[in-house]
C-alpha cells in the first residue's frame, strides 16, 4: 500500500531578484494554464496528453517563457482539473420538478446526468502558482536548501519545515512540488509517498467507533466500552465569531471590507484545518498501532437545515468532516492502523443493547437517547459511536459491507 502526503515548507529567498523571477514564473504559469483551459474548452474538452502537447507545447514555451517541463506540467495540471470537475458533475445529476404528480399526489422529479458540456465558461486559474517536477524543476541540496527552476533560470532558497528530517530516512519518495505566494511569504508544498504494508483485519487489537458532530467534534467508543468525547463548544463559539465578522464586513460593501472578508475566510479555513490536524493526531496517539478506526460514510448524507434554527444552520453544514476523515486516514496508516467507512443508516436511531430502531427515541434538544423497549439511555452521540463500533466489529468478522436495517431487527 502506498501512502501519499503533502509536506509544507516555508521558503526564504536570497534576494529581491530571486523573488521577482519566482513571481514572474508563477504568473506566467497561471496564464499558460488559462490558455490550455481555453483551448480545451474550444476543442470539445480534449484531454489526450499527446494531442495537447502537439497543439500547445511550443505556444506555451514561446508565449509564456516556460521551461520544457513546466509546459508539460501546465497541460497535466489543467487536464487533472477538468477530470475532477467531470467527476463532480457526474456525481451530482441535475434534478428538476416535471410539474406532474403521481397517483398519490406526490410531485414527480426527474434527473439528468451532467457532463463538461454544461460548463458555460472554461475553468479559470486565478491564483498564481507553479508546479515543479522533481529533479527536473526542483531538487534538494544540503543544509536545507532548495534548487528551484524559474523562467529566468535556477535560483536557490533555504527553507524551514518542522520534522523534515524524518522524510530523509530513505523510505520516502519525493514527487511534484507546488510553489505558492501568500501575502509576502513563499511556500513549497512537496508531495511524498511511502510504501506501507497492507493492513490485515487479523492484526486489529482495537476497534474504535467514531461519531462526528458539532456539539462533540468526535465521540470515540472502543471495544472495552470506554468513551472519549472531544468538545466542540469552543469551536462553535469561534465559528460564530467569524460569522458575525463576515456579516459586518458584507454590510459595509467597501473594497477594503471585501479584501478583509477574503482574509477572514482564509484565516478560518486555516484554523479549521489546524483543529482537524490536532484532533486526528490525538486520536491516533491515544489508540496507537493496530487500531481499526470506524467512521460513518457521510457521502450523499444530507443535513436537513430546514429543521434547524436559522442562526445555527451555518454550523450545521460547513464543518470539514471529510477533511477530518482524510487526516485521520493518513495519520493512522503511518503508525500501522487503518480507517474504514461503514453505512450511516440508523446508527443514531438504533439501541445498542436490544437492537430497537426508532428515531423517536432520540431527543435532539437534550442530546439524549432513551430506548422505548429496554429502557437503556445514554448520550445520543455516544449511542452513534457504539453502533459504529459494532459495525466495525462485524467488518473484522468478515462482513465487508456491514449496516443496520429495520428488516433484520426484531421490531
Amino acid at each position: 500500500m502506498q501512502q501519499a502526503i503533502t509536506i509544507k515548507c516555508k521558503l526564504k529567498l536570497q534576494s529581491p531578484l530571486d523573488e521577482s523571477s519566482l513571481a514572474k514564473s508563477l504568473e506566467n504559469y497561471r496564464q499558460a494554464c488559462n490558455a490550455v483551459s481555453q483551448y480545451m474548452f474550444n476543442h470539445n474538452f480534449e484531454m489526450a496528453q499527446a494531442k495537447l502537447n502537439k497543439a500547445l507545447y511550443h505556444q506555451l514555451r514561446n508565449d509564456y517563457g516556460l521551461k520544457a517541463q513546466m509546459a508539460q506540467s501546465a497541460i497535466r495540471n489543467v487536464v487533472a482539473r477538468y477530470r475532477t470537475v467531470k467527476t463532480q458533475l457526474a456525481q451530482k445529476p441535475y434534478r428538476y420538478d416535471t410539474g406532474r404528480q403521481d397517483q398519490y399526489g406526490n410531485d414527480i422529479w426527474e434527473s439528468e446526468s451532467r457532463t463538461l458540456d454544461w460548463l458555460w465558461y472554461p475553468i479559470s486559474f486565478k491564483r498564481p502558482q507553479l508546479d515543479l517536477q522533481r529533479n527536473r524543476d526542483w531538487s534538494l541540496k544540503d543544509n536545507y536548501v532548495m534548487s528551484i527552476n524559474t523562467v529566468n533560470g535556477r535560483i536557490k532558497a533555504s527553507f524551514t519545515c518542522q520534522g523534515f528530517d524524518q522524510y530523509l530516512d530513505g523510505t520516502w519518495q519525493f514527487g511534484m512540488a507546488k510553489i505558492l505566494h501568500i501575502g509576502s511569504k513563499w511556500y513549497m508544498h512537496i508531495s511524498a509517498t511511502k510504501e506501507l504494508p497492507d493492513y490485515l483485519k487479523e492484526q486489529s487489537q482495537h476497534v474504535v467507533g467514531i461519531d462526528r458532530g458539532l456539539r462533540f467534534l468526535t465521540t470515540a467508543y472502543d471495544e472495552q466500552g470506554k468513551t472519549l468525547f472531544f468538545q466542540g463548544q469552543e469551536v462553535i463559539r469561534k465559528r460564530r465569531k467569524f460569522k458575525r465578522l463576515r456579516q459586518q464586513l458584507q454590510s459595509k460593501g467597501t473594497k477594503s471590507a471585501k479584501r478583509r472578508l477574503k482574509k477572514i475566510g482564509q484565516r478560518e479555513n486555516r484554523w479549521m484545518t489546524d483543529v482537524n490536524h490536532q484532533l486526528s493526531k490525538t486520536l491516533v496517539n491515544r489508540y496507537g498501532a493496530n487500531t481499526l478506526f470506524v467512521l460513518e460514510n457521510l457521502v450523499n448524507v444530507r443535513f436537513a437545515t430546514e429543521k434547524v434554527a436559522k442562526a445555527k444552520r451555518y454550523e450545521q453544514v460547513s464543518w470539514a468532516f471529510y477533511q477530518l476523515g482524510q487526516f485521520l486516514t493518513y495519520k493512522a496508516r503511518l503508525v500501522g492502523s487503518e480507517v474504514v467507512q461503514v453505512s450511516a443508516k440508523y446508527t443514531s436511531q438504533r439501541c445498542p443493547k436490544c437492537g430497537r430502531i426508532s428515531k423517536n427515541n432520540r431527543n435532539h434538544q437534550e442530546h439524549l437517547y432513551v430506548c422505548d423497549r429496554c429502557g437503556y439511555k445514554s448520550n445520543d452521540d455516544r449511542i452513534g459511536a457504539m453502533n459504529i463500533q459494532l459495525l466495525g466489529t462485524q467488518y473484522i468478522s468478515g462482513n465487508e459491507r456491514p449496516s443496520f436495517s429495520k428488516l433484520t431487527t426484531n421490531e
